[in-house]
């Protein structure tokens, strides 16, 4: 996967190095450059990019004012030598914040994050889509349906998968790599050691999730995600 980036700095040496560090960083493609945000509307709007490394302190047009009018799914990582903007920069979801001067270490890092996303963005829209996943088992590569699971179990390095029809399957993986890539709000962490598939839940029991004779404990680490989701959900 490559993804398309620009960078918009109103320092021309700063466009050069970043320029520089994109050039060599295999899964980059610099699209454009550009020396003040209000240049850059125009392109952006007609040819969008992924990723943009974005000044903050602009004339015309601050980044986080530019910020603001992109589209939802554009990431950005700002770049700049005002450390008081990190705050503001993480109000407009900023993905990550680089202090100027940038090292290349620390711009493939940045990077390397925003890479991270998108390929899990990529796996979660593409098993929201085919409703399917493969879970290895008993050295075995098994389709599990999307719709077949209840909720799944974390244990240690292990992870119990619970099935509609009553099976289960056990399968070496992480509970934070599943939670970060099946689909969401679907599929909800509940607490450290339960994924919920909510469209199975049964009933909500003092704040507990009924599936049949099991009853799913929520955490207070993740309370407040799960009411706001009940609350979207309830009639009054």
């Amino acid at each position: 996967m490559i993804l398309k980036c620009a960078i918009i700095d109103d320092e021309p040496l700063a466009v050069e190095l970043l320029s520089s560090y994109v050039n060599k960083t295999p899964f980059l493609k610099l699209t454009g450059a550009y020396n003040s945000a209000s240049t850059a509307i125009r392109d952006l709007r007609e040819n969008p990019v992924d990723l943009i490394f974005l000044d903050i302190q602009m004339p015309e047009l601050s980044g986080i004012e530019f910020a603001k009018i992109l589209p939802q799914e554009t990431r950005i990582i700002f770049v700049t030598a005002f450390s008081q903007y990190a705050v503001e920069g993480y109000k407009v979801n900023a993905m990550d914040y680089l202090m100027k001067p940038v090292s290349y270490d620390t711009f493939l890092s940045a990077a390397k994050k925003a890479f991270d996303w998108f390929a899990t963005k990529t796996r979660q829209e593409a098993y929201k889509q085919d409703r399917f996943i493969f879970v290895k088992s008993d050295y075995k590569l098994i389709r599990v349906n999307l719709d077949d699971i209840m909720y799944i179990e974390g244990l240690k390095d292990y992870v119990r998968i619970y099935l509609k029809d009553g099976n289960k399957l056990m399968s070496l993986m992480n509970m934070k790599n599943l939670e970060d890539n099946l689909p969401k709000p679907e599929f909800m962490r509940t607490h450290r050691s339960y994924i919920v598939h909510m469209n199975m839940v049964q009933a909500v029991d003092r704040f507990r999730l009924v599936f049949g004779d099991a009853y799913i404990p929520i955490s207070d680490s993740y309370k407040d995600e799960v009411q706001s989701y009940l609350d979207r959900h309830t009639m009054m």
